[in-house]
């Protein structure tokens, strides 16, 4: 994991409440870039998320390092998405399949927050970008 996911994992897990978490979770999202209109298109949806996340999965660069590209319709879904990112960005295939999400997200205290279909929406997205890095992995 890269020094960026850690801060911001120390920065989430220091939040003592629920509402502390929500606030810092509200402004990664309003710090994620939005995509360009024409990339959102239903071919770049997530299925599974109970909001609409465009989810492009990138591992062409010279080294074979994630680069991921994402929106949501909503603020507090666009905040996961940036953890995600921050979590598996400029990491190899087989680095991503070592990193248990789930653990990650337990480990700030946030899966228990979010409601099911939230939750369902996140191991959606994680899965995307799992089952990319295995496709990479061969």
């Amino acid at each position: 994991m890269n020094d960026s996911y850690i801060n911001l994992k120390n920065k989430i897990k220091k939040a003592g409440s629920w509402q502390e978490k929500y606030r810092e979770i509200m402004l990664l999202g309003k710090k994620l870039p939005s995509l360009p209109s024409e990339l959102k298109v239903e071919s770049a949806l997530v299925n599974g998320c109970e909001s609409n996340v465009w989810l492009y999965i990138n591992f062409k660069n010279e080294e074979s390092k994630l680069r991921i590209s994402a929106d949501s319709d909503t603020r507090i879904v666009k905040g996961l998405v940036s953890i995600i990112i921050y979590l598996y960005s400029d990491l190899t295939a087989s680095q991503i399949l070592s990193i248990d999400a789930n653990n990650e997200f337990d480990d700030m205290s946030l899966l228990k927050h979010l409601s099911p279909s939230r939750g369902n929406g996140i191991k959606a997205i994680v899965n995307e970008i799992y089952n990319q890095a295995k496709l990479m992995n061969k």
